[in-house]
């Protein structure tokens, strides 16, 4: 199986939707087969489903998420396993050993707020005031 964790200087990045990487994990029987980086080239969003899916992922580990691209992943037969932070290696150590610490409940809903940009949705030290990010 592949497995994409959003990537960001060999850690989960806290947001699907704007992450200029993927490391792609190649999984067979328990073990990590091969790995690569792919820069995602200014995809955002719902498009990344597309993106991921020609890239035959079949699951994706990320920080926060949007309920668009979880619509367009699902479409798309991607599992999503959100609210993982720390280092991308490790996490798609533990995936592939079936010990993922994830949290179902981490996503963003705040994309139509006027003024809103950076935060860190997945890490949950938004501080941003209550622009629905949920966890």
């Amino acid at each position: 199986m592949k497995l994409a964790v959003t990537y960001d200087n060999g850690n989960v990045f806290g947001h699907f939707g704007h992450t200029e990487a993927f490391r792609i994990y190649d999984i067979d029987g328990g073990k990590i087969t091969s790995v690569q980086t792919v820069p995602t080239n200014g995809t955002g969003h719902g498009a990344l489903a597309g993106f991921l899916a020609e890239r035959g992922a079949e699951a994706l580990i990320c920080g926060g998420i949007g309920g668009g691209a979880l619509a367009a992943l699902s479409e798309a037969g991607i599992a999503v396993y959100p609210g993982v932070t720390g280092n991308a290696d490790e996490a798609a150590r533990a995936f592939a050993d079936g010990n993922l610490t994830f949290d179902p409940t981490a996503h963003c809903d705040h994309h139509d707020h006027a003024g809103h940009s950076e935060h860190s949705c997945g890490a949950h030290g938004c501080g941003h005031g209550n622009h629905g990010c949920k966890k």
